[in-house]
């Protein structure tokens, strides 16, 4: 009879896989995300490097499984959180809270952001997160009846690259005008 397919972690591979992560998490609070070799992390957590290189790929690997247990705090505040960000408020109110949510996450993490976004050619577009932030303002457009909802929603979604908020942030540092322009409606 075929299993499940669910790969259970070997304890020392668990126990590897959290010196790595908080040996990276300290590295890059301490020096900052483009300062921190692979090499840099493999020795910090005290593991080989080829361990490391098989366990993430590359320091984008890494990124993406550092911001994994933020992006689901951020997606259980959407669908389960309260309003205005979660469930009961218009849908136009939780789009400019998403915008605000997610300009917050940016803030704290874009660093981490921008190396998950651009490890590779088209890598923002196939993240998990990316699809669910879509998904949901799809939603809230159609809900709005506005005319090609998931189009608004990447048209939204653009300006939250981690590279161009990053420029955003450096030539508007006001956060809330930010928000503002960023939700207006086109016209």
């Amino acid at each position: 009879m075929l299993g499940s397919g669910v790969v259970v972690e070997r304890a020392d591979a668990a126990r590897n896989r959290l010196k790595v992560l908080a040996a990276a998490q300290r590295l890059f609070a301490e020096r900052g995300v483009a300062e921190v070799s692979m090499d840099d992390v493999a020795a910090a957590a005290g593991v080989g490097k080829g361990t490391l290189y098989r366990r993430f790929g590359d320091k984008g690997g890494l990124a993406i499984a550092l911001l994994d247990e933020q992006e689901r705090q951020l997606q259980a505040a959407i669908l389960n959180g309260p309003p205005p960000l979660g469930p009961g408020a218009p849908a136009d109110v939780r789009i400019k809270a998403f915008v605000s949510a997610y300009a917050e996450f940016l803030d704290e993490h874009g660093d981490l952001v921008l190396m998950s976004e651009t490890n590779s050619l088209g890598a923002r577009f196939r993240g998990g997160s990316y699809q669910f932030w879509r998904l949901h303002l799809t939603t809230l457009f159609h809900e709005l009846s506005v005319d090609h909802p998931h189009v608004r929603a990447e048209l939204l979604l653009a300006p939250l690259s981690a590279e161009f908020y990053q420029h955003l942030r450096e030539t508007l540092p006001d956060r809330a005008a930010l928000a503002v322009l960023l939700t207006r409606p086109a016209g």
